[in-house]
């Protein structure tokens, strides 16, 4: 009979995994012995296990498949936290292996003892302790039955013990993820149909839950001459051939998805968690649907609520309204994106010869010579703006980052899963430089893995968008300092082929030689500190804050900052 761990393999195989990332530890050998002898899996050994956490993260995404990662016990499992909360909050299925510390030790206080099942409860859907052979493989049929199905995070806690002990069983199952059409019922659709119709000026809002759905939703928008705005997970579903598309909205968004809100008098939310109630309508009606029920109103209250999935639901509410003539809310809502548009185009510019290049010509020109299928991921902070504002999503192309959980130093290691998970698609990593340095390390697990992603350094020697926080908030920047390396010299010193940019002429041969580069490759663009990434709307709280910095900065002997920021910026106020 097989070990526990063998059979767990075994099923792993036969739910289709190819790809176990982690890092091995004592506690997980009887795990990583029997990937070896199974041969058919792949050990994706990476240098922390956050980023294993991440990479599985960004393979589910990508793939719509599970994905697994690994920890041993103790420090070791309790490192994949922050990657496995980013998975959860994604809804993206994963299920983790953490190992434990021997069975007859657990409550003594042992070597490296945590309690794991009780750790990972709130970043999980499901997390549960196997105490026995006899447990398994029920416990991984339903940890993985629930991992697909309620796209979230499944934690196995396994005692390095158990693991290595005889199986009770060497069933073998493939669980067979279920595709569901849901559909409100006829009366909430007429509702909701009747409070469409009375209205005068609608604005859609939609989410990463249109996915599948871009022609049903563009056809809804067109019967009711409504400007479409976007969350950030939406872009990559909806921004590409939609004549009715007017941009973002939120803290990273710009202008006129702010105003295509602001003067709706019905908003109808399809398939988005929009977090910000400050940049939702307080006067508008709302339609909320979402396969979710839990969510409709729970970031504004809603006139009418539908459970339904997007794609099928918005065909049948479609059907019940009434064609539209009147267009002037659509027409205002695109002329002032159409300017709105042009003005962040014109702030994509070439700086002085030897000057710090701005961020935003960076992405613009990245955007531009980036492959059509090209996988985009910004780390958070001032690249996830930059990629919001300037990367163009065409239908093939995708975007993905921290985007909820909002993690630091996710780019790398997400880039890590994605590349892996397809070998031969151009993955690009838009990376901070204060996001890269957190996990450094794993620039060595692209050159061990021979994983051929492009990374892309912004590296403004400071913690750019915390920076932007502080003065919002009327702060004197300070702890934001980054005392950088060269990047493209440790790259080079890695086995990564590095690109060193500090003039805006050297930007497009560097891009095209490292994105043309059989191998991983790195580009280090000295960017400009003090560029700012205006919201889309200054409330008077803000402005007072950022005048509260100014005189601050003056007063604490820093003018020169100050006097350094006011000539970066000038350009956008023109």
């Amino acid at each position: 009979m097989a070990t526990v761990a063998e059979n767990l393999v075994q099923n792993l195989h036969a739910n289709g995994i190819r790809r176990v990332y982690g890092l091995p530890g004592d506690s997980l050998n009887g795990f990583t012995d029997a990937l070896r002898k199974q041969g058919d899996i792949t050990w994706v050994h990476v240098r922390h296990e956050e980023a294993a956490a991440f990479a599985a993260a960004a393979d589910a995404e990508l793939t719509g498949d599970l994905a697994v990662c690994a920890g041993s016990c103790g420090p070791g499992n309790l490192h994949l936290i922050n990657g496995l909360y980013d998975a959860n909050r994604s809804r993206v299925p994963v299920l983790a292996i953490a190992a434990h510390i021997p069975t007859a030790e657990i409550g003594s206080g042992y070597f490296q003892e945590t309690h794991p099942q009780e750790l990972f409860r709130e970043c999980s859907v499901y997390a549960e302790y196997v105490a026995d052979p006899s447990q398994m493989p029920r416990l991984l049929e339903i940890a993985t039955r629930t991992a697909i199905e309620k796209r979230g995070v499944a934690v196995l806690v396994i005692p390095g013990d158990v693991a290595l002990a005889e199986a009770k069983s060497d069933r073998v199952v493939r669980i067979r993820p279920t595709r569901s059409a849901v559909l409100p019922s006829e009366d909430e659709l007429e509702a909701a149909a009747q409070l469409l119709n009375g209205a005068q000026r609608i604005t859609i809002l939609a989410g990463a839950g249109t996915a599948g759905a871009h022609d049903e939703v563009i056809a809804l928008a067109g019967k009711l001459n409504a400007p479409i705005v976007h969350a950030l997970r939406g872009k990559e579903h909806l921004e590409w051939n939609n004549p009715y598309d007017v941009g973002m909205t939120g803290l990273l968004g710009f202008a006129s998805g702010y105003r295509a809100m602001a003067g709706s008098d019905a908003v109808l939310m399809l398939g988005t968690d929009f977090p910000y109630q400050q940049f939702l309508p307080a006067n508008a009606k709302y339609v909320q649907v979402d396969v979710r029920g839990e969510q409709l109103g729970r970031r504004h209250p809603v006139d009418v609520g539908l459970v339904g999935t997007v794609k099928e639901t918005v065909p049948a509410l479609a059907a019940r309204l009434a064609p539209r003539t009147d267009d002037k809310h659509l027409r205002d809502a695109r002329d002032h994106y159409r300017k709105t548009r042009a003005k962040l185009d014109e702030l994509a510019t070439t700086a002085p010869e030897g000057k710090p290049l701005h961020p935003q010509y960076v992405a613009r020109t990245l955007d531009r010579l980036a492959a059509d299928d090209a996988v985009f991921i910004p780390d958070v902070g001032s690249p996830v703006v930059w990629a919001a504002r300037y990367l163009t999503m065409n239908g093939t192309r995708r975007m993905l980052g921290s985007f909820v959980h909002g993690s630091m130093a996710n780019a790398l290691p997400q880039a890590i899963g994605g590349q892996a998970a397809y070998r031969n698609r151009q993955i690009i990593a838009l990376a901070g430089d204060g996001g890269l340095t957190m996990l450094m390390g794993e620039l060595v697990t692209l050159v061990q893995n021979r994983l051929p992603v492009k990374i892309v350094v912004f590296d403004n020697s400071s913690l750019n968008f915390v920076e932007l926080e502080m003065k919002a908030a009327g702060f004197v920047t300070y702890g934001t300092d980054l005392q950088n390396p060269d990047f493209a010299a440790v790259a080079d010193a890695i086995g990564i082929k590095g690109f060193r940019v500090d003039s805006s002429s050297q930007l497009e041969p560097a891009l095209r030689d490292a994105l043309a580069y059989d191998g991983p490759a790195l580009v280090s663009v000295r960017t400009n500190r003090q560029e700012l990434s205006m919201p889309p709307a200054v409330t008077l709280e803000q402005a007072r804050g950022f005048t509260l910095y100014a005189i601050r900065t003056v007063l604490s002997g820093r003018g020169d900052e100050l006097l350094d920021l006011a000539s970066t910026n000038f350009r956008q106020l023109l």
